[in-house]
């Protein structure tokens, strides 16, 4: 994720009292800077909703997303560190990290999820993920 996830795209300390919540906290920073429109945040809710929590990848972590179209303008990445897990109706339960990706098209969405697979090869990621106490530590950890 090398400079893949901009400053203020990074936010710590979030609460959210459900799992839809917990994604639209985490996508907010990218319908701020235009990246998508709120459309899109339902969508991943609504994927969430058919197939179910097939975007919690792992303890404690969730990958928000959903296919590209035309509510997404901008290929960007967001990532909240919720204050407290929320419940996804996973194996993985409780998540507090919830990354959302949101791509133009198939292909900047499997490059997109190609990079953040291979900062989840090390299991001790989404700990270290969990430990950061301010948006800027949680930020230089995710682009180191």
């Amino acid at each position: 994720m090398s400079d893949s996830i901009a400053r203020d795209c990074v936010r710590t300390g979030v609460h959210a009292g459900t799992w839809q919540d917990a994604i639209r906290l985490a996508a907010a920073p990218l319908v701020e800077r235009g990246s998508i429109e709120s459309s899109y945040v339902e969508r991943m809710i609504e994927s969430v909703n058919e197939l179910g929590p097939y975007i919690v990848l792992m303890p404690g972590f969730a990958l928000a997303h959903a296919a590209p179209g035309e509510d997404v303008h901008v290929s960007d990445l967001s990532v909240a560190l919720l204050d407290e897990g929320v419940s996804f109706g996973s194996d993985n339960d409780p998540v507090r990290v919830v990354m959302c990706l949101a791509c133009v098209d198939r292909e900047s969405h499997i490059a997109r999820l190609q990079t953040v697979a291979e900062k989840l090869l090390d299991d001790t990621f989404v700990e270290r993920m969990v430990a950061c106490g301010s948006d800027q530590e949680l930020y230089e950890l995710v682009n180191a």
